[in-house]
């Protein structure tokens, strides 16, 4: 399917002068869609599967942005630490410490959002405030132990419910830019809160008008996802 090149020109200009990055959600189209919308000038590409974005890492341009978007398991971190752009999606410490040892091995920096759960479907992945709060207390120990030199926080990203009821989104996102103020009071050596990762397809529109500085949008430009089927 070719992408939407009238609406994806509509959401760039509605979103530039907000200084709002748009990632596009890239995940089961193909390089040649891909190649389509990069060919406009995009540069930022979201992809959740691990296996998916290497094939497609090594296909196509270089100086693609590639943002991992889904839930990350730390024994794949390794796959993609060479060349990922920015981790939207950690966790737990844990994860943290494993995405710093594979940064340490490239001798690169890598950029992560912590995930915060906002929503009350329980399938979604996420820390809640009580975690948060625990993971800023205790960077300043993991910082003094091992460094994390190379993981930087550099914000949160949080999912809403699926919903259409568009208050409940709004008070989610509303819940989550709070978070992202309060601790973006907190500075420690591996942490700069500059961006707040929330709103998708459905809800951007929202999620902009409550202080999202980034967005993932899939089907809106690239159409309806395609599964292989096994």
């Amino acid at each position: 399917m070719p992408v939407n090149k009238k609406t994806y020109h509509n959401i760039v200009h509605a979103l530039q002068p907000k200084n709002v990055i748009l990632v596009a959600v890239s995940k089961t189209k193909s390089v040649e869609e891909i190649m389509e919308l990069y060919q406009l000038g995009h540069r930022d590409f979201g992809e959740n599967y691990v296996q998916e974005l290497t094939e497609k890492h090594i296909l196509l341009p270089q100086d693609i942005r590639w943002h991992f978007i889904g839930h990350l398991q730390s024994k794949k971190v390794k796959y993609i630490s060479s060349f990922i752009y920015l981790v939207h999606g950690v966790d737990s410490i844990k994860l943290l410490q494993e995405i710093n040892k594979q940064g340490i091995k490239h001798k690169r920096v890598i950029d992560c959002l912590l995930q915060v759960h906002i929503a009350q479907e329980e399938t979604k992945f996420g820390l809640s405030e009580e975690e948060l709060d625990e993971l800023f207390k205790a960077l300043p120990a993991y910082e003094a132990v091992d460094g994390l030199t190379n993981a930087n926080i550099k914000g949160l990203m949080g999912i809403a419910s699926l919903t259409k009821d568009t208050k409940k989104i709004r008070a989610e996102f509303k819940y989550l830019n709070a978070l992202f103020d309060k601790y973006s009071t907190i500075h420690t050596k591996h942490s700069e809160m500059k961006i707040l990762s929330m709103g998708m397809s459905a809800d951007y529109n929202i999620a902009v008008e409550e202080g999202s500085s980034m967005v993932r949008i899939g089907s809106l430009i690239f159409g309806e996802r395609t599964y292989k089927i096994i």
